[in-house]
């Protein structure tokens, strides 16, 4: 028998998300259920969950930096970037 697990999350990383997996030819549900496999399997969470010593001050940075009226990519922005860069990598062989 399944059960259902149900994670509410704004619209934009849903999006950002479903268009990841998709490329990789998997859809979000997928995606989950290999993240909770491989959680079980590592016996945690599969990758490190930790502080960097330095992101301090890269915190600070980018609070600075947005306070002052800087902007940043989207998730969709950056994810579109993503996919111009391997286009053209693979139009150039690469």
């Amino acid at each position: 028998m399944a059960k259902t697990i149900q994670v509410r999350v704004d619209d934009q990383l849903k999006d950002s998300a479903d268009i990841l997996f998709s490329s990789l030819g998997l859809d979000t549900s997928t995606a989950i259920r290999m993240f909770l496999v491989a959680s079980i399997e590592a016996g945690g969470v599969p990758f490190i969950v930790a502080h960097d010593a330095g992101s301090d001050a890269v915190v600070r940075r980018a609070v600075a930096y947005r306070k002052s009226g800087g902007a940043f990519l989207t998730a969709g922005q950056s994810l579109e970037n993503m996919k111009k860069a391997i286009k053209a990598g693979v139009e150039h062989g690469v």
